[in-house]
């Protein structure tokens, strides 16, 4: 019997033409996705964070984007912890105090929010213009999720010292400071701290690399 004779291996070359554009489409598809998804979360975090009405204008601190001032705060225990000790999280700092009216308004949804968002990659951090721990913990008698700390003013009802190197002419006001040590945002006047928008302008800015 006659060995059977095989026909040699061809490559169409409309086949392999055709294999290869799909390839390339496919891939210029995937690239577009990755690129108009980028773009897609960074005017998701824009738009959330300035539906909160930030400030981008600082009276002391001038433009806002900007590196956050590097201050020593004082806890009730006596430690000083520092604003640069956190950096590597996102750090919401609020300014606020127990005589303040709109403070009072604002803490409940404040605590909320706190409980909600805190953790490794988040934190909030208060300074309270009082003239002593007693008046802060007669504001905040079951304690407070977040950590307080204490900046005397000169004379009760002004703002403490420390407060005005940021601008502060009168509490509430807040600062938004991302993981790289950067002040994003500053949100003079009290906010609902536990809406939607909040929440979703917080966690963008925790989510980002």
């Amino acid at each position: 019997m006659s060995p059977v004779k095989r026909r040699p291996f061809r490559l169409d070359a409309r086949r392999v033409g055709a294999l290869l554009a799909v390839g390339s489409i496919s891939a210029i598809l995937v690239g577009y996705f990755v690129w108009m998804v980028q773009p897609a979360a960074a005017r998701e975090t824009d738009a959330a964070c300035k539906g909160m009405r930030g400030n981008p204008q600082n009276p002391v601190l001038g433009r806002i984007p900007r590196p956050a001032p590097d201050v020593s705060l004082k806890g009730i225990d006596g430690r000083e912890v520092k604003i640069s000790d956190y950096k590597g999280k996102v750090v919401l700092v609020h300014f606020w105090a127990s005589w303040c009216g709109a403070c009072e308004d604002e803490k409940p949804t404040l605590m909320a929010m706190t409980r909600d968002l805190a953790g490794p990659d988040f934190a909030v951090v208060t300074i309270a213009s009082d003239m002593d721990w007693a008046a802060v913990k007669k504001s905040l008698p079951d304690g407070a999720p977040y950590q307080v700390f204490l900046d005397p003013p000169a004379e009760e009802g002004r703002i403490g010292p420390l407060t005005g190197t940021w601008g502060t002419k009168a509490v509430p006001e807040s600062f938004l400071i991302d993981r790289k040590g950067r002040l994003r945002y500053w949100f003079d006047n009290r906010r609902d701290w536990d809406s939607a928008v909040v929440e979703t302008c917080l966690q963008s800015i925790i989510d980002e690399e």
